[in-house]
């Protein structure tokens, strides 16, 4: 199978029943996407595909055959952080950690949705999506955080929000 991975152009040969998450992991050893629950509950294992969040774990790798994928990996370096994963630092969005590669990824491809006008199940004004506590609340709901760094983490998409409408 083919993909693109972070950029890369990539190939396996894994088990046609193998996840997404399972082929990133022990294909490519691209660990900082995390297997939480395994069942799609908990978005430890956000990805981007083709530009859209996925739950790595709810969807076979053959799917995704000549996708562009994007990792927690791909989105920055330690020299260059992505402005969500530099957020978040400034804004101690993490606690344990185990969490934040999902929902940065999660994260950043919320943002994306917002940029593009696409409503949520609260959204009020179909025209013009606003960014306020039950939008964030509700768009990042499939990613738990165990520890509780909820206001830190809204506090870091907000931060990158408005970077982003500066731009």
């Amino acid at each position: 199978m083919r993909f693109t991975i972070n950029g890369s152009k990539r190939e396996a040969d894994p088990d046609i029943r193998a996840s997404l998450l399972d082929v990133l992991r022990e294909e490519f050893a691209l660990t900082g996407t995390k297997k939480g629950c395994d069942h799609g509950q908990c978005g430890a294992c956000t990805v981007l595909v083709n530009g859209r969040r996925i739950n790595a774990c709810l969807t076979l790798a053959v799917m995704h055959q000549d996708d562009d994928i994007l990792t927690i990996e791909g989105l920055g370096s330690a020299d260059a952080l992505h402005p969500m994963q530099a957020a978040f630092v400034r804004h101690d969005g993490y606690q344990c950690g185990y969490c934040t590669p999902g929902q940065i990824c999660s994260a950043v491809g919320m943002l994306d949705e917002v940029a593009k006008g696409w409503p949520s199940h609260v959204t009020d004004d179909l025209s013009a999506p606003a960014l306020d506590d039950a939008e964030i609340s509700e768009r990042m709901s499939g990613n738990i955080c165990r520890c509780s760094a909820y206001p830190n983490i809204v506090d870091a998409i907000r931060d990158v929000h408005a970077q982003e409408q500066e731009a």
